[in-house]
């Protein structure tokens, strides 16, 4: 089922109940119930949550869409240094060159079409992809220069290997969900006393009022699917995406 689909249908199904309460409540309401004998403190205390609560959804997304950032810088990097890898050997015997460069787009073409799945689905990096990429640095390492040319690129070719390798590290720790579970405690209980203000305001069944209620319940839904979407990296739909190996490396998707 589409992550968009489970959106709409959780933002109706908050937005029905919320609207159900309102009606239900509204109805055994006595006639002489006075709206407005609301309590200053009342007052202070509902603003106050509000704005605790906002404080901390701004938190929470700030967070996470810093995580989904830091996954795609290590997505753009590793895809930079082995292409780098790819172009500096160049220099090299042919056949080391080749033999590099088709153990490089192996390991591409391998992150991109199985390891990537494989991380959203197990919140972790591939025996296989790391078997790969331990024989680019084993071709890396190996050869031996035998021109002034060929020392001079071997060592910048050994360190973007070693910062491939780095940033697959990285792409590893942030397979992964970011969000720890006690704050994910916080934000849905926070949810629900927030929404739940609505009832203490005792709003009634006009249509302004049910039309911000709505418009409320919506609203808190979609920013803790926003929070729970960009929490995994590569997991889901608003996630970091393998774009960087595809536009170093074309003829992987071709």
């Amino acid at each position: 089922m589409s992550e968009w689909l489970v959106l709409s249908i959780a933002m109706a199904a908050v937005c029905a109940v919320v609207l159900t309460i309102v009606v239900y409540s509204s109805r055994h309401v006595g006639a002489d119930d006075d709206t407005s004998g609301t309590p200053d403190v009342m007052d202070y205390m509902t603003m106050m949550i509000g704005v605790i609560y906002a404080i901390v959804l701004g938190l929470a997304i700030a967070g996470v869409w810093e995580g989904r950032s830091a996954a795609q810088d290590s997505v753009r990097q590793e895809a930079q240094a082995l292409h780098e890898v790819s172009q500096r050997v160049q220099v090299y015997p042919a056949a080391t060159r080749e033999k590099i460069r088709d153990d490089v787009d192996a390991y591409v073409s391998y992150v991109v079409r199985t390891e990537w799945p494989h991380m959203s689905d197990h919140e972790a990096l591939s025996k296989r992809g790391t078997e790969l990429f331990d024989r680019i640095r084993t071709d890396v390492t190996r050869f031996e220069p035998h021109t002034d040319l060929e020392g001079q690129a071997y060592q910048p070719v050994l360190d973007q290997v070693a910062a491939a390798d780095d940033a697959r590290g990285a792409r590893g720790e942030n397979a992964g969900a970011t969000m720890p579970g006690v704050v994910w405690f916080g934000l849905i209980i926070g949810a629900v006393v927030t929404v739940g203000l609505i009832f203490v305001l005792q709003i009634r069944r006009t249509f302004r009022e049910l039309l911000l209620a709505a418009l409320f319940s919506i609203l808190i839904s979609f920013l803790l699917f926003l929070i729970w979407d960009f929490d995994a990296p590569y997991g889901r739909g608003i996630g970091a995406t393998a774009g960087p190996f595809l536009d170093l490396f074309p003829h992987i998707g071709s």
